[in-house]
């Protein structure tokens, strides 16, 4: 079993920036996908952005140009660094742990966009 824990959640106001980071107690070398998806209330849980192993990054078109997704390679840790936020990045965001075939998630953290 591995486990997944997020941090960086709060509030910010609209134009600002926040991070996001996730660790998993798993060896980072059995790690083949990182990702972060968000859920706003009433909505499904949608793909914000995924690193593979090798670095690659891919990102929902709705985040393209604000939100940068990075990995530590000396653990096993994924980051998202988001800009110039809006209300409608307001969601619980989640980081997903691709290990093989399985995939763990995390609890989620809230990231709520207000003035």
């Amino acid at each position: 079993q591995v486990q997944v824990e997020e941090s960086g959640g709060g509030l910010v106001q609209p134009g600002g920036s926040l991070s996001l980071s996730c660790t998993a107690s798993a060896d980072r070398n059995t790690i083949t996908t990182m990702a972060w998806y968000r859920q706003a209330p009433g909505k499904q849980r949608e793909l914000v952005a995924s690193i593979s192993y090798g670095g690659s990054a891919t990102y929902a078109d709705f985040v393209k140009g604000r939100f940068t997704i990075s990995k530590d390679n000396a653990r096993t840790t994924v980051y998202l660094q988001m800009t110039n936020l809006t209300s409608e990045d307001t969601a619980v965001y989640y980081c997903k742990m691709l290990k093989l075939v399985s995939s763990y998630w995390g609890q989620g953290t809230q990231v709520t966009v207000s003035s």
